[in-house]
Order: structure tokens, then C-alpha cells, then sequence
């Protein structure tokens, strides 16, 4: 593997003045990633660039977990206003297929998010780039921070985009619940929950994903080969290790979507907060995939920021200052008292039933009492098998939870989501809910 990477550090100083860059051009995302080697890990990437821009900083993309090269091919001509752009995808990344080391036998499992940012940084002074400015979105804002925080003298300006310090006991348990569906092998509902966790289905109507782009995302999802379930696993095993993400100390925009229900703007913004020369915005009606949903506005955001301009007075980008990002609510949909409150869990295994009254349900999860605190002990033991029942005008269903927090006092529940028609039926039960109340507060001004 020496002798790889030493014919691509050669490659690059050779081809320096004649271009490390391939020119772009409309058949670039046809032709095949090119290849570095590290200590038996390959590095795959693609560096693209406009003649007009082929001299500025080149700017690195390190994209989440599903992106691969493909997701940017929409947004390059727009990186290429600031600079020439390197598509990267480490060990086990994006469409970089790799699990086990070559020569080690070890799995892409035992490198953490740490180890990956590093080899960021090898394969840079590998190919001798000096200066770049980095772009991490998802996942990829993870490797980006430690990364930055490893190697600030490689690093220019920075980008993040949808971003957390510390993760939250919510978010974990429902990558842990995708991980349950996919070893169970109940892909069906592992693909939608995957998609329903990372994008707000409660916001659709202000987002305007595309159905068809939701239903290709679904597909990738369900249709997992054991590979891809594979590097599936160890990506969010390397979330749910994480424990802490450092904070750049270069010139840093954090950004997110404004109904971002994954990577929640006060987190985001709570982040940036840490960055002593940040800027944070909000990309307005997207959630946590802005670059598709609001690509146009997005880009417009990233490459004025790049090029150094000011961010204030985008269109269709929403700016804060510290003292705002302060007043972030933390809690993204509005929590609602439901008609009849009294309502049942059942277990999925037996047919023992759970009498509860619910406090206040939103479309991501609940209040609610014990009828009985007799039953404590049995939730506690189920935290992952019990549904909640509801019923209204279209007739009865159910929502599986997650129990999220439980006292004599009240338990808290998250919806498990697994299931696109049921959540659909959610939010209608929620917005008839809502009526009713609105009828009810105002009939009971007409009384007084």
C-alpha cells in the first residue's frame, strides 16, 4: 500500500501546475472515484474544479452517512463561484464501500470519529494540499469539528450544518431503534423510520420535500444490502460513542434547517455559541436536509460565506445574533391537551393492557399518568413494546413508543415513527385535537 501512496503523492507534485483538479464537466459524476490508500484504508474522492475559480482555496465536502458523490453533483457549479471542490468519502463513508482493512483484517467498526478526521488530515499532506476550507454536513460536521480541532493550520473557513456538542438520551434511543428494526430485519419499517427520524414529517407542508424524492430515499433505506446494513451499524455506533464534539476555533458558519427535528436548532445554535468567531443562520422551511429542499438557498448561503461576503439579508435565510440564538425554543412543535385523554398501551407480545391519561401529546411524543402505579414497574420493563391507542372520527389506531422517562409522577414517551401512513394518521388526530379546543375555548367565551 506504500507504493500507492507514494505514486499519488508523486501524482500531485507532478501535476500541480498542470491541475491535481479535473476540470468539470457535465459527465463528471459518471466517471469513477479516484483512490488513495492509508495503512490499508482507502480514501475515495473526487477533486473538481472551474477554471475560473481553479487557484482559490479548494473546498473539502465531508457529507453524512447517505450522501454520496451523486447528492452534490446539483450543488458543485455553485461551490465553484468560491473554488475548486474535493467530494470525499472515508472508510465505510457516503458511497465508500470499505468495512474491513485490507491488510489488518480489522473492521472500518474500530475507527471512531477521531480516527477519521485524522485520516483526513493524512490524505491532505498526502496530496499536499496546504489550505482548504471544509464543509461538513450530518455526520460529516462531526469528523469536521474534530478534524479542525486536530489540524487549525489546514483550515481556512469552516461550515457545519446540522450539528450537536453533546448528544441527547431522545436521540440516541431512536438511531438505537433503527438499529433494532434493521436486526430484526423489519426493513420495510426501518426505511421509514430512518427517513421520518432525519426529516420533520410535521413540517412537509412548509418544507415541500418531494414525494418523489421521499420515496427514493425510502428505497435506499429498505432495500440495504448486508454491507450497507453493515456500515449502517458501525456509523451509528460511532454516534452513539460519541460523547463530546469540540468546537472550531477558526472562522466558523453553523447553520441548520429551521424545522431541523435530528439536530435541533437550539443545539445547533447552543454549538455555535461555543465557536469563538461563528456565525449561525437558519435556512428557513427545510429541516435537517436544507440541500434538498432549499438547494438554491442553501448554496447562496454557503458560497456568500465563503467567498467572505456577508450573510445578512439572504433570501430565505434567517439571521441571529448571540443574544437570539440564546432564545432558541427548545422544543420544536407545540405540546396539546387531547379531547379524551384517557387512553390504553398494549404490549406487542401479550395482551396485557396499560390504562394512562395523557397530559399533552405533540407529533413526536407525550405526557402521560399511570391509572394504576402498579404498572410502573411493568413500563419500565418494556420500554421499547408497548403502543399507544388512539381513536377519532377515522376510527382506531396505534402509535409504538419509546419510553423516554418514567416517575410516579408522569412517563414520557417518544413515537417510534416506523410507518409513513401512521404518521400521516398522527397528525391528523392531532390537528382534529386542536380544533376541538379551539371550539371549546370559544364556546366557553360565548358562555361567559
Amino acid at each position: 500500500m506504500n507504493s500507492i501512496i507514494q505514486m499519488d503523492t508523486e501524482t500531485n507534485q507532478t501535476l500541480t501546475s498542470f491541475g491535481f483538479f479535473d476540470i468539470y464537466h457535465k459527465n463528471s459524476f459518471k466517471e469513477q472515484p479516484r483512490e488513495t490508500w492509508i495503512d490499508g484504508w482507502k480514501v475515495e474522492y473526487m477533486a473538481i474544479a472551474d477554471p475560473r475559480t481553479i487557484h482559490n482555496t479548494p473546498i473539502v465536502i465531508v457529507g453524512g452517512a447517505f450522501q454520496n458523490f451523486n447528492s452534490y453533483k446539483y450543488c458543485v457549479e455553485q461551490f465553484f463561484e468560491s473554488g475548486p471542490v474535493i467530494l470525499i468519502d472515508l472508510p465505510s463513508m457516503g458511497a465508500n464501500q470499505q468495512i474491513t482493512n485490507v491488510d489488518t483484517g480489522l473492521s472500518a467498526g474500530t475507527l471512531a470519529l477521531p480516527d477519521l478526521s485524522q485520516m483526513l488530515g493524512q490524505w491532505l499532506d498526502i496530496v499536499n494540499i496546504q489550505k482548504v476550507a471544509v464543509v461538513g454536513i450530518s455526520l460529516g460536521s462531526v469528523i469536521a469539528s474534530f478534524f479542525v480541532d486536530q489540524r487549525p493550520e489546514l483550515v481556512e473557513r469552516m461550515i457545519l450544518m446540522g450539528v450537536m456538542q453533546e448528544t441527547r438520551k431522545s436521540w440516541r434511543m431512536l438511531l438505537e431503534e433503527s438499529l433494532m428494526l434493521m436486526k430484526e430485519q423489519r426493513m420495510d419499517e426501518f426505511g421509514q423510520a430512518v427517513i421520518l427520524y432525519l426529516v420533520n414529517h410535521a413540517k412537509m407542508d412548509k418544507t415541500r420535500m418531494s414525494p418523489t424524492a421521499k420515496r427514493l430515499f425510502f428505497k435506499q433505506m429498505a432495500e440495504f444490502s448486508n454491507t450497507e446494513q453493515e456500515r449502517y451499524e458501525i456509523n451509528c455506533n460511532r454516534l452513539l460513542r460519541l460523547s463530546h464534539v469540540p468546537a472550531p476555533q477558526v472562522n466558523t458558519l453553523v447553520a441548520c434547517g429551521q424545522y431541523d427535528s435530528f439536530t435541533l436548532p437550539h443545539e445547533n445554535a447552543k454549538f455555535a455559541m461555543q465557536c469563538p468567531d461563528m456565525q449561525f443562520a437558519m435556512i428557513a422551511n427545510a429541516d435537517h436536509v436544507p440541500q434538498l429542499q432549499r438547494r438554491k438557498e442553501t448554496m447562496h448561503l454557503f458560497t456568500t460565506y465563503l467567498q467572505g461576503k456577508s450573510i445578512q439579508g439572504l433570501d430565505g435565510i434567517i439571521n441571529f445574533t448571540r443574544e437570539e440564538m440564546q432564545q432558541i425554543e427548545r422544543r420544536g412543535e407545540q405540546r396539546i391537551q387531547v379531547l379524551e385523554p384517557y387512553r390504553q398501551l398494549t404490549h406487542r407480545h401479550s395482551h396485557k393492557v396499560v390504562s394512562v391519561e395523557v397530559m399533552d401529546v405533540n407529533y413526536f411524543g407525550l405526557l402521560m399518568k399511570l391509572d394504576t402505579q402498579n404498572d410502573l414497574d411493568f413500563v419500565n420493563a418494556h420500554t421499547r413494546d408497548l403502543a399507544l391507542n388512539l381513536s377519532d372520527d377515522e376510527g382506531e389506531f396505534a402509535i409504538e413508543c419509546l419510553i423516554f422517562e418514567t416517575s410516579e409522577q408522569g412517563i414520557r414517551a417518544l413515537f417510534k415513527h416506523g410507518s409513513f401512513e401512521n404518521a400521516d394518521r398522527l397528525l391528523r388526530f392531532i390537528a382534529r385535537q386542536s380544533q376541538g379546543q379551539e371550539t371549546c375555548e370559544v364556546e366557553e367565551e360565548a358562555l361567559a
